[in-house]
C-alpha cells in the first residue's frame, strides 16, 4: 500500500524509495517485528484471562518439563505472528497474484488451526477437529491456491513448470488434465507435509520458530532472485515476474518471527498452537512453489523433515515389530527426534540450539543450490 506514495515523488522527491523492493523488505521486517512487540503482552494476557492455555497433559513434554511447568502456558500464539504478517505485508508489498495466494493460504490455514486450538483448549476436546475435517479444508484451501495460480495469466505458465536443484531448467512441464491433477497432489503434499511438519517441531520452547526463521530468510532471497530478470538469468534459475514481492511476504514473517519468538525463548511465555504451526507450514510451502524451488524446502527445511521421518520411522518400525513378534520395538527413545536427545539427558535449551545450528547450515546448503547447476 505504501509503494504507491512513490507515485509522488514529483512533490517529495525521497518517496522513490519506496519503488525499491530490498528497502520495503528491510522495512516489512522491521514492521512486523514492532507489531509483533505491541501485540504480544495484550494477546498473552488475553488468553490467560480467557484460560486458553494448554491445561491438559501433553504426554510428548510431561515428564520432561521438570523445571517449568508448561500445561498452563497460554497457545495460539500464532495469531500474533499472523497479525504482524499480514499488517506488514499489507503495508509494503505491491498487491499481485502472488500476494493475494500466499495471504488467502496463510489467513486460511490460522483460521484451521485456530478452531482446532479453540476446541482442546476451550471445549476440552483433546483431539481438536477430526483428522478428516481438517484434510478437507487443508485440501480445499490448497485447491483454491492452485485454481488461482493456474487462471492467471501472470503465473498460468509458471506454476506448471517444476523445476530441481542443480539443473538449471525446467525438467517437468504439468500441462493438461492429468498435469493438473499432478500438480495439485505434489502441492498438496508440500501443503499439508510442511503444515505437519512444523507441528511436530513445535515441542520445545523456541524450536520451530526458529527454524523457521531461517527458511523464511532463505526464500526471502530466493523469492528476490526469481523475480530479477538479471539475477535469475546470471543463477540460471527460472525467471518468475512479481514473485519478488514475495521477499517482502518473508521478511515479515523473519520480523513477526523473532517478535515471537521473543515471548516463546524458554521458558516460554507464548505457544503458538496449530494456528501457528498448521498456517506456517502451508505458507513456506505454497511460497517455494510460487518461486519455482519446491524440491529446494527438503533442504532449507531439514530440521523439520527430520523431524517428520522421525515420527513415521518410529511409528512404522513399531507397528512392524509388534505384528512380527507381538512386542512393538523403537527406534529412537522417543520421537519426534527432539525429544529423543532430551530422553539421551540433553538440556532443552542445547536442543534447541544446536538445531538452530542445523537449521542454519540447511539454509546455507539450500543457498548453494542457486550456483551449483
Amino acid at each position: 500500500m505504501l509503494y504507491y506514495l512513490a507515485d509522488f515523488e514529483e512533490y517529495f522527491g525521497p518517496l522513490r524509495v519506496l519503488r525499491y523492493l530490498t528497502l520495503r523488505t528491510l522495512m516489512a521486517a522491521v514492521t512486523a517485528t514492532i507489531v509483533g512487540f505491541l501485540i504480544g503482552p495484550w494477546l498473552i494476557a488475553k488468553l490467560q484471562r480467557l484460560k486458553f492455555g494448554q491445561h491438559y497433559d501433553d504426554d510428548r513434554t510431561g515428564e520432561l518439563a521438570t523445571r517449568f511447568d508448561k500445561k498452563n502456558t497460554p497457545t495460539m500464539g500464532g495469531l500474533l505472528i499472523f497479525f504482524a504478517v499480514a499488517v506488514s505485508t499489507l503495508l509494503w508489498a505491491v498487491p499481485n497474484i502472488y500476494i493475494i495466494t500466499s495471504l488467502f493460504v496463510y489467513g486460511s490455514l490460522t483460521a484451521i488451526g485456530f478452531r482446532d486450538d479453540y476446541l482442546k483448549v476451550v471445549r476440552g476436546n483433546r483431539e481438536g477437529i477430526s483428522s478428516s475435517e481438517k484434510l478437507f479444508w487443508q485440501t480445499t484451501v490448497t485447491a483454491v491456491a492452485l485454481l488461482l495460480l493456474a487462471t492467471n495469466p501472470n503465473s498460468a505458465g509458471h506454476i506448471r513448470e517444476l523445476w530441481i536443484p542443480f539443473v538449471k531448467e525446467p525438467v517437468f512441464m504439468f500441462v493438461g488434465v492429468i498435469g493438473m491433477i499432478m500438480l495439485f497432489i505434489m502441492m498438496f503434499f508440500w501443503v499439508v507435509g510442511f503444515s505437519n511438519a512444523i507441528n511436530l517441531t513445535d515441542g520445545l520452547d523456541g524450536l520451530a520458530i526458529g527454524c523457521t526463521i531461517t527458511v523464511a530468510l532463505v526464500y526471502g532471497i530466493m523469492a528476490y532472485a526469481a523475480g530479477n530478470a538479471i539475477i535469475s538469468e546470471y543463477l540460471l534459475i527460472g525467471f518468475v515476474p512479481g514473485t519478488g514481492e514475495l521477499a517482502v511476504v518473508c521478511g515479515s514473517l523473519v520480523g513477526a518471527g523473532m517478535a515471537f519468538l521473543w515471548y516463546n525463548s524458554h521458558p516460554a511465555e507464548l505457544f503458538m498452537g496449530d494456528t501457528g504451526s498448521l498456517a506456517l507450514g502451508g505458507l513456506i510451502g505454497v511460497v517455494a512453489f510460487m518461486v519455482q524451488q519446491p524440491l529446494t524446502l527438503v533442504i532449507v527445511g531439514g530440521v523439520f523433515v527430520a523431524e517428520a521421518l522421525s515420527v513415521i520411522i518410529q511409528v512404522s518400525f513399531f507397528k512392524y515389530t509388534r505384528r512380527k513378534t507381538g512386542e512393538g520395538r523403537r527406534v529412537f527413545r522417543m520421537a519426534p527426534i527432539h525429544h529423543h536427545f532430551q530422553k539421551l539427558g540433553w538440556p532443552e535449551t542445547k536442543v534447541v540450539l544446536r538445531f538452530w545450528i542445523i537449521s542454519l547450515m540447511c539454509a546455507l546448503i539450500g543457498l548453494g543450490t542457486l550456483k551449483l547447476r
